[in-house]
């Protein structure tokens, strides 16, 4: 699978050790940076990030920041990606199975990197469910006009 990974500075350090984890496991990996400790925002790196998989450049996509909270709102304001903000596997896996979730994004100071390559492994293996999901997704991606 081709999965683009991108952070902030507060999250570097996790983001090349979830990229090369993901290499080590057969994975095509596009780092879209930063690649230095210099101070950054993240929102540059979420649409970057976003962008990659709305155009299809990638199948998925991992958002790192400190929190996870910041990047996950850049990376959401593109209609095409569903990028939910996990902090262990269940809701990993559920966010690929109910929201067909193509992006996920983690804290670096609050996720170990453990638990960061628990969900992480939770996500990539998990299928869409579909059935009565697919309906609900649809609205996520066309909001009904008021």
């Amino acid at each position: 699978m081709r999965i683009a990974i991108a952070s902030d500075h507060a999250a570097l350090e996790l983001k090349a050790t979830l990229a090369d984890w993901l290499r080590e496991g057969g994975h095509a990996v596009d780092d879209l940076g930063p690649h230095d400790g210099a101070s950054v925002d993240y929102p540059d790196y979420g649409y970057k990030l976003a962008e990659a998989v709305a155009s299809g450049a990638a199948e998925r996509g991992v958002a790192l920041c400190g929190s996870g909270i910041g990047i996950s709102i850049a990376v959401n304001r593109n209609p095409k990606v569903r990028c939910a903000l996990v902090s262990e596997p269940l809701s990993a896996k559920l966010c690929r199975e109910h929201n067909d979730a193509n992006a996920i994004a983690m804290g670096a100071r609050l996720t170990g990197v453990d638990m960061a390559k628990a969900c992480l492994d939770a996500f990539l293996t998990t299928d869409f469910a579909g059935d009565r999901h697919v309906r609900r997704v649809d609205k996520l991606t066309n909001p009904p006009t008021a």
